[in-house]
Parts: structure tokens; C-alpha cells; sequence
């Protein structure tokens, strides 16, 4: 049986005459943790998107549980934290996930208030997200990425702004997720993330996805 997540053929991105990405081919497999290290500008927040749909590729095609990903269309079952996580910031953490998760009306309030704790965040806090700090609002984007359960987890720059105790809690997390099959997709400037998490590595640079020499 076939346990392919995400696969990738050809795909191209151009802008401006430039080669954004650069005929990436890779498939990503259920319950896999996967790392991307590449510089800023390299191209990684932009595959990131594409799998989202949130961009639509030059030439090749993307599919995400069997879909073609086009035309702005959002695969299901994924979880994204792509750049800075944006909120509603004169509410508070919880209404924010609430107006979210009402979207598709999948989850309960209890599920969101789970969620926010299993983050270490108080779901009764009644602050505005304005209030936050930066490590709180990052966080609450993973609280965001993970309360429908989503079986693909794309993560940009997931521990920015945390501290030790936050960075180890979501590791475990992270892992937990893993062995449910959860398919994760994360890249980090810190290499210690991607070397402790991460079953298989890549590289990009100039838009080319290459398998990294370093084995975890």
C-alpha cells in the first residue's frame, strides 16, 4: 500500500525571469518527519506554500492526499505555520482559535481549550493576542496548526521566539504526532530541530531540493 502524503513532480516556480524553484521532485510518506535547511531566500518558505496551495506553481504538479493542488486550493487534514502567525489582535487567544475552528465546524470549544493547554497556554487568559509576547503568539500558531488533528503538518520556523522549555515541549509533541502517522514537513534555522526531530533531511538553495549527506 502506498503511504504517500505529499508528491512533487517537476515542479517549477518562476518570477520575474527567476527561477524560484527549481524542478523539485519528492514525495513525503505518512509518519515521516522530514527537515528543509536552507537559507533565507533559498526557496523553502515557497515550497511551502505551493503544497499549500497558497501560491500556484509555474509548471509541474503537487498532489496532497491524491489531489492535484491548483488554483488556490487548500489540501484537508493540513496544518500550516507558514512566516509569522496572524491573529485578530484585539481579541483573545481562545476567540481567535474559535473563529477559526468555526470555519469548518470540526472541533468543540473543549477540543480548542485542549489544545491551547497542551501548548502551555491558559485557554481562560482573557488578554488580547495584542498582549503577547512573541514566544505566546507563536504558540498559539501551533495551537492553530494542530486543533483539527490534521494529518499533514507544514512548519515554517515552528520554536521561533521560544524558549528551552517551550522548544523541548513541542518537540514531544511533535513526535507524538509521528507515531499516529502524522506526516510532518519542517524547517528551522536551529539544526538542532531538524537533527533531533527529523527521519529524512533536505537542502535547498536557489530553489533546488537536494537529499542532505547528514543522516539522523
Amino acid at each position: 500500500m502506498d503511504n504517500t502524503v505529499v508528491e512533487i513532480k517537476n515542479a517549477s516556480k518562476i518570477i520575474n525571469n527567476i527561477k524560484i524553484l527549481d524542478n523539485i521532485n519528492v514525495s513525503f510518506k505518512s509518519g515521516h518527519i522530514y527537515g528543509i535547511i536552507g537559507k533565507n531566500g533559498s526557496g523553502k518558505t515557497m515550497l511551502f506554500k505551493a503544497i499549500c496551495g497558497l501560491i500556484n506553481i509555474t509548471s509541474g504538479e503537487i498532489k496532497v492526499f491524491d489531489k492535484l493542488i491548483a488554483n488556490g486550493k487548500f489540501p484537508d487534514d493540513t496544518g500550516i505555520i507558514i512566516e509569522n502567525p496572524g491573529f485578530l489582535p484585539q481579541y483573545s487567544g481562545y476567540k481567535n482559535l474559535e473563529i477559526l475552528a468555526s470555519i469548518r465546524n470540526k472541533i468543540t470549544p473543549s477540543d480548542i481549550k485542549d489544545i491551547i493547554r497542551k501548548v502551555g497556554l491558559n485557554p481562560d487568559d482573557n488578554r488580547p493576542v495584542k498582549k503577547y509576547s512573541l514566544g505566546m503568539k507563536q504558540r498559539l500558531g501551533i495551537a492553530q496548526a494542530l486543533m483539527e488533528n490534521p494529518k499533514l503538518l507544514i512548519l515554517d520556523e515552528p520554536m521561533n521566539a521560544l524558549d528551552e522549555e517551550a522548544v523541548n515541549d513541542i518537540r514531544k509533541i511533535l513526535l507524538d504526532l509521528q507515531k499516529q502517522s502524522v506526516t510532518i514537513i519542517l524547517a528551522s534555522h536551529n539544526k538542532e530541530d531538524i537533527y533531533t526531530l527529523c527521519d529524512s533531511i533536505y537542502t535547498i538553495t536557489n530553489g533546488v531540493l537536494k537529499p542532505s549527506l547528514v543522516t539522523t
